[in-house]
């Protein structure tokens, strides 16, 4: 199981960037909580990031954020990005599992999932999303929700498809 900041450390560079754009393009307080962050984490003014370039800051800030110390930074990041961009997944994933929710958000999840369940939802998700993204999802909801389910677990180390590194 990957931890927020490991995810930004093993995803592409292709996701990686399309996260921080989509959330500069459609979530600026969080864009500029993510960019301050960073700023304060590399003992540097925002200001001096925002001078740079859109893919010379971006690259600073994804480098950042694959370090352990943003962590909480790099799990907002992704939160905001999967609730914004991929409401439909989360919904889905958590319908399949009949989770109750509220357009992918849930108040409380239950202590297990059953296997066949958990299996057809994660298929349901690789069948209508980038595998990639799919991973992404799956490690993050494993890391920051309190349920942490050792199925869910084992499924993202054994189903190659849910591995991140490989993914272009």
């Amino acid at each position: 199981m990957l931890t927020s900041h490991e995810l930004f450390g093993f995803m592409s560079p292709a996701l990686a960037n399309d996260i921080l754009t989509f959330t500069l393009e459609s979530d600026k307080a969080t864009y500029r909580a993510i960019l301050n962050g960073v700023a304060q984490a590399r003992h540097v003014r925002p200001v001096f990031l925002e001078r740079q370039s859109k893919p010379q800051r971006h690259a600073a800030m994804l480098s950042a954020l694959g370090k352990p110390g943003l962590d909480l930074l790099a799990a907002n990041l992704l939160r905001a990005w999967l609730v914004k961009k991929y409401k439909a997944m989360l919904m889905d994933y958590l319908n399949a599992l009949e989770i109750k929710n509220e357009e992918g958000v849930v108040e409380g999840l239950p202590a297990s999932v059953d296997d066949a369940k958990l299996k057809a939802a994660v298929e349901i998700l690789l069948g209508k999303y980038p595998p990639e993204v799919v991973a992404v999802y799956l490690n993050a909801f494993n890391d920051m929700n309190e349920a942490n389910w050792p199925n869910l677990k084992a499924l993202l180390q054994s189903d190659t498809r849910l591995q991140l590194g490989g993914h272009s």
